[in-house]
């Protein structure tokens, strides 16, 4: 039994997010243009409209919806709000080309023991939240241990090798 204990359904990573959409094909201009996402395979034996896309590691499922009327509106963005967040490298960069697309954003703050995390919040063509943040300046620090690292992919997986050494002992 230990040797699930911190992993009792034996993940290894995300895989995908989906997403119903109004059109498909506006939300896979937004994706690939905005964000930078690339057109990968689906298969062929779906019976439904949708596209699907993959970039940093991960994958987003656009999926048509059938009653794309029945979706909700954007409203007000809201960093509360359910959302995807991408790290970059230039929060200067990515403020100037959202404000050279002319996509609406929020800015916010975290401050956290003299680390300051900055956020842009703003939305996709059918209203869901993204965020880009340069979060990897904020330490992964679990609750149960001394170790502190950063979020960064290097440091998330030498910290899931030790949870994995850990579990063997």
């Amino acid at each position: 039994m230990k040797e699930s204990e911190g992993n009792p359904l034996h993940l290894k990573s995300i895989n995908h997010i989906s997403l119903l959409c109004r059109s498909v094909e506006e939300s896979i201009e937004f994706y690939q243009n905005i964000l930078g996402f690339f057109p990968i395979r689906r298969p062929g034996s779906f019976k439904f409209d949708g596209a699907w896309l993959f970039g940093y590691g991960i994958g987003i499922h656009l999926l048509q919806s059938e009653k794309p009327e029945n979706l909700p509106k954007k409203g007000e963005i809201n960093p509360k709000d359910n959302h995807i967040s991408f790290q970059c490298e230039s929060m200067g960069a990515v403020e100037k080309k959202l404000k050279e697309m002319e996509i609406d954003y929020v800015r916010a703050v975290v401050e956290e023991g003299g680390i300051q995390v900055d956020q842009l919040f703003f939305h996709d063509p059918d209203g869901f939240m993204i965020e880009i943040c340069n979060c990897d300046n904020l330490p992964v620090i679990p609750l149960g241990g001394e170790v502190s690292r950063s979020c960064s992919q290097l440091n998330l997986q030498i910290m899931q090798q030790q949870q994995q050494i850990h579990q063997l002992v």
